[in-house]
């Protein structure tokens, strides 16, 4: 089966895909551990990474052994998402990952519906700043979803809203939890990373710049068959 570029769907997970703001959301969850009279390492931030914001919240408390009421649970959450939300606007279109506006510029030249899975509640504006919120047809972000990855809503939502079966659908995740979303959704797995971080991926490059179009259309059509 061949498939044309405006038969399919890509949906792009934004950190670490489009843009890396891991390193602003370790220091913000570093100042709110600080706050707390602990300390975390980047390497221990790794074990955040595609998780979201409570559960993320949850991890940090156990690492410095605090135990908080689920109404601090949330002020504190909220604190740390004010010193990211400081910290995003200071972001650019200079700051998306090498080859990602790229991309995007190719998949609209090519007619490809575009969609955003991101478990992130602050995908507005980062996309803002990055000015890159036109080419997306429909974001799915934090706001819209309930559950979080290897739970395949946020994709499956970013299908329906694309008007395309999952099975048409390409997804770019740099996250071993978003990996196994994509294919718990039934979609093909396209990896942002090093292959061994993403072994459930169906292809993987280093970078939305090293991406090949024609050999992702060509996994798409093998998953729809």
């Amino acid at each position: 089966m061949k498939l044309k570029f405006n038969e399919v769907g890509f949906i792009f997970d934004l950190d670490g895909v489009i843009v890396d703001t891991a390193v602003l959301h370790y220091k913000a969850w570093r100042r709110l551990a600080n706050s707390l009279g602990f300390d975390f390492s980047e390497v221990r931030n790794e074990e955040l990474k595609g998780v979201g914001r409570m559960d993320s919240l949850d991890k940090i408390l156990s690492w410095g052994g605090i135990t908080m009421t689920q109404e601090q649970k949330l002020q504190a959450a909220e604190r740390k998402n004010e010193w990211y939300g400081e910290l995003i606007t200071h972001l650019g279109p200079k700051d998306a990952l090498p080859g990602a506006i790229n991309f995007l510029e190719k998949c609209a030249d090519k007619g490809i519906a575009i969609a955003l899975g991101s478990a992130s509640k602050n995908a507005m504006p980062v996309l803002n700043s990055l000015e890159i919120t036109d080419y997306f047809d429909i974001i799915v972000d934090g706001h819209s979803t309930t559950k979080n990855k290897p739970d395949p809503e946020v994709f499956l939502k970013g299908a329906s809203g694309l008007n395309l079966v999952p099975s048409l659908c390409a997804v770019f995740e740099d996250a071993a939890v978003g990996i196994e979303a994509a294919c718990l959704a039934g979609m093909t797995a396209i990896g942002i990373g090093k292959k061994e971080n993403l072994p459930k991926a169906n292809q993987v490059y280093c970078c939305l710049a090293e991406a090949n179009m024609d050999t992702i259309l060509d996994l798409i059509a093998l998953n729809h068959m």
